[in-house]
Parts: C-alpha cells; structure tokens; sequence
C-alpha cells in the first residue's frame, strides 16, 4: 500500500515537472523542471528484487546529472555575456546556443549521443521502458523545436535513423529492439520539425500509442528476450492480432495508423525538395519493418506443444479491452486511408 502510494506520487510529481518545462518561458524554468522529472523518475527505476534495474538507475542518473550540470552552466555562462537574460525566444536565434542544444540530444538519446539510451532500458521493467522512450522525451524534444538553427538537424536526423535501424538487426532483446526502435522515430521526429511546428507533436502520440499497446502484451506475457517468443501463450485471437497490427504500425507499414504521421512528413519533405534526406528515411524504415516482421515470424509462425502446467496465463479482461481500443485506434489509419482514396481517385 506504502509503495504504490509512494509511485503514484512519484508519478504525479513526473508529469508536473513535464508540464513545467512546456509551460516555463525561461531556460532557468526548464532546467528546474528537466532536474525535478529526474528526480521523480529515479525511484520509480528502482527495484530491489534486480541487480539490473540499480546498474540502470546508476548509469541513467550519471548521465542526466552531467547533461543537467553541462545545460545550466551553459545557461549561466550565456546570460552573464548577454545582460542577464533567461527568455527562451532571446536564445532562439543564436549559433552559439548549439552547447544546449547538444546537452538536450543527450538527454532525449538522439544518436550519435544514444550510448546510454539501450544500456539503461535493458535494465527496466517494461513499463518504465515505455516512460522513458515516450513520456521522458517530451521534455528535451520540446526545448529542441524552440531552435530556429533547423539545417544542422539534418546530420542527427541521417545518424539517428541510420543507428536506429542498424542498430536492432542483430539483438536478441526485446527492450533493445524497441530502444533502438525509439531512436529510430526520433529521426523522424527532429525532420518533422524542420517543416512544422506541431507535425511532430502528432508524430509523438502516435508514437506512444502503438508503443504502448506493443508494452503492454510483452508485459502482460513476461516477455524480454527473443527466445521467449517461440513459447509466447496467446489464447486470445483478438490479443495476438492486436500485437500483429501494432508491430505493423509502429513500423510504418500503410494503411494503418503509424503510416500516416510519417506520410505527412514525407509530403513535408517532398514540398521542401528534400529528396536525400527523405530516401534515407524510407529506407531506415524498411530495416525496422524487417525486425518488427521477425518478431511477428517468430510468434505466430511457430507452433510449440506444451502441457497445460506450463500454461500460466492470467486472462484480464480490463487489459483486453484496453487493447482492443488500441487496436481500434490502429485499425482506424485503414478508414482514413480508404477515405482519403475515394476522394483524391
């Protein structure tokens, strides 16, 4: 009772910090809010029962404590050379704010600054997996689109999409695949701020939408390794496509829901005669369909006899219907596409 008290707050005190930095119109303002978010997320990392999970915490607060210190003194050095002044839009349009700039790469785990984004997650649960690649990176992505230096966003968009899916063909974790999945959306992310303000906001929810109904089967199973996924019990027909569908769309694959935050950003690049940038994204996506397919080879494809005492499945009927409106939402990307079909054929 103590303790889920204790995490509910530490929750709430997670998204008030987040709330924070989006509403705060200074740099002194969002630094506090990024420095109360670690904090709060720190005992939530935390489980006594894994060795992992405290490697983990060590290694995500060593890296957050030294980008927080790198961002404040970069804060303080600028505002003594410039007559004291914290207003987020009079740092907007200077060249030598790129020191922030690079402090909140990090922090959001853009590549080539990923290192320590795969490395933590690999020592988490699944749910505090899914805050730190969705819910930890509103944040830093938030104070990255208040830069009005878009053109050098071109190198960590081709590094991160490169890495991101590069980086998972050759993992038998689960948590890895999807960390390096993150990396490879947040690409797609930093390209949807070169030609919008609010397109990658849209980007990001749906993101995290798919994210998290793909979180939550591996969660409801126990599943964290790739080898796991040969013996994974779905006796819900509704469950197992729920899963297929979501891998699909959170690959890209049209005509479901994730395709369309990308389609846009393809049309986006289109507009703006940014024809490299956009086939190198293409192609980084075929390579995470690869191993999004793999995984679904590897569920459906196999059939694997056990006797039923192996079968340990807890059937809640709470957690289907929330998957089941996921899958709705997935479902609903086919409808617009068919809509948008009639009317331009």
């Amino acid at each position: 009772m103590i303790k889920n008290s204790s995490n509910l707050l530490f929750i709430n005190t997670l998204m008030l910090s987040t709330i924070m930095v989006i509403s705060s119109n200074s740099w002194i303002g969002c630094w506090m809010g990024l420095e109360i978010n670690l904090l709060s997320f720190i005992p939530l990392m935390v489980n006594k029962n894994n060795l992992l999970s405290t490697e983990a915490t060590i290694k995500y607060f060593l890296m957050q404590a030294f980008t927080s210190s790198l961002l404040l003194f970069s804060i303080i050095l600028f505002m003594i050379s410039y007559n004291f002044t914290f207003e987020l839009t009079y740092f907007k349009n200077l060249s030598f704010s790129t020191m922030i700039f690079f402090t909140l790469l990090i922090k959001s785990g853009t590549a080539p600054f990923h290192f320590w984004f795969p490395i933590v997650i690999e020592g988490l649960s699944w749910i505090n997996s899914f805050i730190l690649m969705t819910w930890q990176k509103i944040a830093p992505l938030l104070m990255i689109s208040y830069f009005s230096f878009m053109n050098s966003f071109s190198f960590f968009i081709i590094i991160s999409t490169i890495i991101g899916s590069l980086g998972g063909l050759n993992q038998i974790s689960l948590r890895k695949i999807m960390a390096f999945s993150s990396i490879n959306h947040i690409g797609w992310m930093l390209t949807a701020m070169m030609f919008n303000e609010y397109l990658w906001i849209f980007y990001f929810i749906i993101y995290s939408i798919t994210s998290l109904t793909i979180v939550l089967i591996f969660n409801m199973n126990k599943i964290f390794y790739f080898n796991q996924l040969f013996s994974m019990n779905m006796k819900s027909q509704i469950l197992k496509f729920t899963f297929f569908i979501s891998l699909l769309s959170l690959g890209g694959l049209p005509p479901f829901l994730g395709f369309f935050p990308k389609w846009m950003v393809i049309q986006s690049m289109i507009e703006m005669n940014q024809l490299f940038i956009m086939m190198i994204l293409i192609c980084t996506s075929l390579l995470t369909l690869y191993f999004y397919l793999r995984i679904c080879y590897s569920t459906f494809m196999f059939n694997i006899m056990q006797p039923n005492w192996l079968m340990n499945y807890y059937f809640n009927y709470k957690m289907m219907f929330l998957l089941i409106m996921f899958l709705m939402i997935s479902l609903a990307g086919l409808i617009q596409f068919l809509s948008l079909t009639y009317i331009f054929y």
